[in-house]
């Protein structure tokens, strides 16, 4: 029989303590609230997204239902509704966001040679926004509509590992073009982004930093042909031009010239058009990063699938924000556990198991030990092994 630590336990040594620290004592955290640390809120946020619960009365129950388990677990504070509560609404979210980036940094370098669907070295990122609705007479700081509420998550996604490096949650006001002004560019990065995030002078900013995009282009784009290359047109592609556009106003946003080109996706009979500043490039390859894309909607789909992101356990814009990021640190906890133990098992196979081995003593590797993977059904084909359902 194991007589050593609990799975929870074993999970939390792949957290870095001391920058846990580190950057609770950046923003003053525990100076708060003292029976009850940021690290019991990290803890009791962490097991109540492991284990699907749902609301602040149901976490309570269930972590005092585990008596002295707790203690060994990690936690120190008195576990109650009204402390969690408190703790979500004065505990500055900040504090879980620098730690998610500890985390993201952590995770991109172990996917880093992960490959997404489209020959490429080099990083590549996709760009998108979900929206989370919300009932406006209890979230009233976030309002969208007349009567309505919802946050935003924008998020950036690197393609190799889909770890999301980038995450800025906003009220549903704000538009998406809008996040490109907030967006941190990295020289030699391609960035894949739909029609919604097209606007030249932003665009522009990429050229200027020696970053590279992919954006799928609106319709009646007044332009002129520069140049013409070659396509094999049986790989779906229709056309690959150079161009430079003829509007003034379109010229003073973008002065430099454009690559534009025409796809036809036989999946979905549509003709594909999209806008790039890579010459160099196959077009073939810039078709693929764009395919590439969904998989950021995997993401979100993912996340609101197997994670507690369309409920709160908080009404505050801090509680949401708090909730948020720890949705985020687990997700790539669970990333960077499933690779650093080797094992083949997906994401949510993964979570379903530790939600109930979480307080069990048992090795880690042996918890997501696959003895049966013979008889277990083959994984979809249209979604890569990390988001299998």
């Amino acid at each position: 029989m194991f007589a050593g630590q609990f799975v929870f336990c074993q999970l939390l040594e792949y957290l870095p303590r001391r920058a846990f620290q580190d950057c609770v004592r950046r923003y003053h955290g525990d100076q708060r609230l003292r029976g009850f640390s940021c690290r019991d809120q990290f803890l009791t946020l962490a097991f109540a997204q492991l284990t699907y619960r749902e609301s602040l009365r149901d976490i309570e129950t269930c972590l005092r239902a585990l008596g002295p388990k707790l203690y060994h677990a990690g936690f120190r504070g008195r576990v109650s509704r009204n402390t969690l509560a408190d703790a979500n609404r004065v505990h500055d979210w900040r504090i879980y966001a620098d730690f998610a980036q500890i985390l993201i940094r952590q995770a991109r370098q172990l996917y880093a040679d992960e490959p997404f669907g489209a020959t490429l070295n080099q990083t590549a990122y996709a760009l998108d926004s979900t929206t989370i609705d919300l009932c406006l007479s209890l979230f009233p700081w976030a309002e969208f509509r007349r009567r309505k509420a919802a946050i935003t998550l924008h998020t950036l996604l690197d393609l190799h590992g889909h770890i999301p490096c980038f995450v800025h949650i906003s009220a549903g006001k704000l538009h998406d073009v809008k996040i490109l002004d907030t967006l941190p560019i990295e020289p030699g990065a391609y960035y894949v982004m739909d029609r919604g995030y097209l606007d030249l002078a932003r665009l522009y900013r990429f050229t200027t930093a020696g970053a590279f995009f992919v954006i799928r282009s609106k319709r009646n784009r007044d332009y002129r042909r520069t140049q013409q290359r070659a396509v094999d047109k049986a790989t779906g592609l229709r056309s690959d031009l150079s161009i430079r556009f003829n509007s003034p106003r379109s010229v003073a946003r973008y002065p430099d010239r454009l690559r534009r080109i025409a796809f036809h996706d036989t999946e979905h009979d549509r003709r594909l058009v999209f806008l790039t500043n890579p010459f160099l490039l196959p077009a073939w390859t810039v078709a693929q990063m764009y395919r590439s894309r969904w998989q950021v909607e995997l993401f979100f789909k993912w996340i609101k699938q197997n994670l507690r992101i369309k409920a709160f356990y908080g009404t505050t814009e801090n509680a949401v924000k708090t909730q948020i990021w720890i949705v985020i640190s687990v997700y790539v906890l669970i990333a960077i556990v499933r690779k650093q133990t080797k094992t083949e098992r997906s994401m949510s196979d993964i979570l379903q198991i530790l939600s109930l081995t979480l307080f069990e003593k048992m090795p880690l590797f042996q918890a997501f030990s696959d003895e049966n993977s013979r008889n277990r059904e083959t994984p979809g084909h249209n979604q890569p092994s990390l988001f299998d359902l």
